[in-house]
C-alpha cells in the first residue's frame, strides 16, 4: 500500500483509521505535560529541549530511512522552501509563540487562543482546497472550541488579555493551523514519514540556531534530563506526528483533522486530574462533553 492508498481495518474505512489515527495523536500530545513537567523541575529551558526531540526525531526517521528505503531522502530543490515553512513555523514557530504566549497571559488564555487554530484551517481550507464547509463541521467546530475554553477556565470568569498576549496567541495559532495546511500540500509530493522527517529536521535546526550554547550543554550536565526529553521526542513529537501526517493523507480534509485534534486540552487536563491531583472542575467535564460530541459529529 502506498502512502496515499485508502487504508482499511477489517470493516472500518480509510476515514475511520484517519480519526483514530488524530485522537491517538491528539492523546500523545495531551499526555506530554509529563516528561515537560519533569524537565521544568530539572530547570531545563525549552529551546534545548526544542533541539534534542526534534533533531532526534528527524534523525529517527533517518535510521528508518537508512535500513528500509532510501529514496525517501530524495525531495526536489522547488520542494525544500515550503518543508522549510512547514517546520519553522507549524513545529518550531508554534511552540515558541506559544511558551512565550503562557509567560505573559494566563494559561487559559494562551489555551484559548491557540485552539483558534481549527477556526483557521477550516477557513483557508475552504477557499483553497474547496473543502465542504458543511453545518455538521461549522457544529463540530463550534464545539470543539467551546469545550477548550471550557477546559481552560472560561468559566471561572477571570480571563484577562492584553494586546501582546493577544498577538502571541493568535500567532500560536496561526503558526499551529499552518502545519496542517502547509503539510497537505507537502503530501501531494511525497509519503508522510518524508514531509515529518524535513519538518523536524528545519524546526530543529531553527532551534539549534537560536539556542545559547550554554543552555545546549545543559542537556549533558542536568541529571536526567535526557531520558525525560528522549521521552517526549518520541511519545510527544515522532509518534503522533506520524499519526496526524498520516491521517492527514487519508481523511482530505484539514478542517476535520485539526478539529478532532482539539481532543489534547482535554487529555491535558484529564492527566493533571489523574497524574497530579488536579480538581475535577464543572469547567473540565463539560470541556469534555463538548469535545467527545465534536468527535462524535465527524466519525
Amino acid at each position: 500500500m502506498t502512502e496515499n492508498q485508502k487504508p482499511t481495518l477489517g470493516p472500518f474505512s480509510r476515514t475511520h483509521v484517519a480519526v483514530c489515527c488524530i485522537l491517538a495523536a491528539g492523546t500523545m500530545w495531551g499526555c506530554q505535560g509529563l516528561p515537560s513537567r519533569a524537565l521544568a523541575g530539572l530547570g531545563m529551558p525549552a529551546l534545548p529541549i526544542m533541539v534534542l526531540r526534534d533533531l532526534g526525531g528527524a534523525a529517527l526517521l533517518a535510521l528508518l530511512f537508512l535500513l528500509t528505503d532510501r529514496t525517501a531522502f530524495r525531495v526536489r530543490l522547488r520542494e525544500l522552501p515550503l518543508l522549510a515553512l512547514m517546520g519553522m513555523s507549524g513545529v518550531l514557530g508554534m511552540n515558541l509563540l506559544y511558551y512565550r504566549s503562557q509567560q505573559v497571559s494566563s494559561l487559559a488564555v494562551a489555551a484559548i487562543l491557540l485552539y483558534t487554530a481549527p477556526s483557521i484551517v477550516v477557513l483557508f481550507s475552504t477557499l483553497i482546497w474547496k473543502d465542504p464547509l458543511t453545518k455538521r463541521k461549522l457544529c463540530a467546530l463550534g464545539l470543539a472550541f467551546l469545550g477548550c475554553s471550557f477546559v481552560a477556565g472560561l468559566l471561572n470568569g477571570s480571563l484577562s488579555l492584553s494586546v501582546q498576549g493577544l498577538l502571541l496567541g493568535l500567532g500560536s495559532a496561526l503558526t499551529y493551523a499552518s502545519y496542517t495546511l502547509f503539510g497537505r500540500k507537502a503530501l501531494t509530493w511525497h509519503g508522510a514519514l518524508t514531509v515529518l522527517f524535513y519538518a523536524l529536521l528545519f524546526a530543529g535546526l531553527g532551534a539549534l540556531v537560536l539556542c545559547p550554547t550554554q543552555e545546549l550543554a545543559l542537556l549533558v550536565t542536568t541529571s536526567g534530563a535526557i531520558p525525560q526529553t528522549l521521552c517526549m521526542m518520541l511519545f510527544a513529537t515522532v509518534l503522533p506526528y506520524v499519526l496526524y501526517t498520516k491521517a492527514l493523507a487519508w481523511l482530505d480534509d484539514s478542517g476535520k483533522a485539526a478539529i478532532l485534534a482539539s481532543v489534547e486540552p482535554v487529555v491535558a487536563a484529564l492527566l493533571g486530574i489523574v497524574a497530579f491531583g488536579e480538581p475535577l472542575t464543572l469547567g473540565v467535564a463539560l470541556g469534555l462533553v463538548c469535545v467527545l460530541g465534536a468527535v462524535v459529529l465527524l466519525k
